[in-house]
């Protein structure tokens, strides 16, 4: 997000040289500079077995399956929102969270912290947030996934960290 307005003046920003970051908006009246802040947002690859844990959720693609994931709230950290969130939109609690790195949402400012885990128990229950959640084959989630970009990614990731060794998980590529 581009600040426009100083958020505790109202005052409109005027663009203000700040060393190796170059212009940046500021505020002469409350002496601040605002910096750009994307939204950090965590993405997580739940797998149990051969499975994979894949959600419907029309507003974001009206045709493929994704994973879970959700915007890391103030006062909590990036693993805390993993876990809230897998337990919020599945029942499931979750084991042995890993790192995979962070993707770009450059349409909606995003950053996408990316992670696995595995199952740790619990029924699988739908919310309200989503339209069906499930296990899926992992052999079959990049078919799932047609529109997913990142989504895609980070299940490549979960294959080679798993130690996949087939072809068919990767026949739907584009």
């Amino acid at each position: 997000m581009r600040y426009k307005y100083c958020p505790i003046c109202g005052r409109e920003l005027e663009e203000r040289y700040s060393w190796d970051e170059g212009g940046v908006p500021y505020c002469p009246t409350d002496d601040i500079m605002y910096f750009d802040v994307p939204k950090p947002c965590i993405i997580v690859a739940v797998v149990k077995e051969d499975k994979i844990l894949l959600l419907k959720q029309s507003y974001i693609f009206k045709n493929s399956k994704v994973l879970l994931s959700g915007y890391v709230g103030n006062g909590e950290t990036v693993e805390e929102t993993v876990h809230r969130e897998v337990l919020e939109e599945s029942g499931l609690r979750i084991k042995d969270l890993k790192y995979l790195g962070s993707e770009y949402l450059s349409s909606k400012e995003i950053i996408m912290l990316t992670f696995m885990a595995y199952y740790n128990g619990g029924e699988l229950k739908k919310s309200s947030e989503v339209e069906c959640v499930s296990w899926s084959d992992i052999e079959d989630a990049l078919c799932e996934m047609s529109e997913d970009k990142i989504g895609r990614n980070i299940v490549k990731k979960v294959l080679k960290e798993i130690g996949y060794k087939g072809d068919k998980a990767y026949r739907c590529e584009i």
